[in-house]
C-alpha cells in the first residue's frame, strides 16, 4: 500500500488516502492525474503533506500551508522569518503584528 495525496486545480491538498496505485488509476476515485503519490517518511516529495498543503508540481515537492504572512520560502522549502530568532536558550514566539519575536515568560 501506498499513501496518495488528491490535489485541486490550485494544487491545494484536499485529502490524502492509503491506496494501491491500481485503485488510484481506475479512476474510482477521480481522475488518476489529481492523485500524486506521497511518503510517509518523507522518503520524497519533501514532506508528508495533509489537507491544505500546497503540491509544487515546478519542485516535485508538498509545501506546509505558510504560518505568518510575513514569512517567506527559501530555498530549501521552508518558510522562515523574515528576522532570524534570538539566539540563546530562552523561548520566542513570532509576533506577526510587530514582525519579531517576542520573548515566552
Amino acid at each position: 500500500m501506498s499513501h496518495f495525496a488528491k490535489i485541486d486545480s490550485n494544487g491545494i491538498v484536499t485529502e490524502v488516502i492509503v491506496s494501491e496505485k491500481d485503485f488510484i488509476n481506475s479512476g474510482q476515485v477521480g481522475d488518476e492525474f489529481l492523485w500524486v503519490q506521497c511518503s510517509y517518511n518523507n522518503n520524497f516529495r519533501r514532506k508528508f503533506p495533509s489537507v491544505g498543503f500546497t503540491y509544487d508540481s515546478a519542485n516535485d515537492v508538498f509545501q506546509e500551508p505558510k504560518p505568518y504572512p510575513s514569512w517567506v520560502l527559501n530555498s530549501d522549502h521552508n518558510f522562515e522569518a523574515p528576522v532570524d530568532a534570538p539566539a540563546g536558550g530562552s523561548s520566542w514566539s513570532w509576533d506577526e503584528d510587530t514582525t519579531s519575536w517576542q520573548l515566552i515568560e
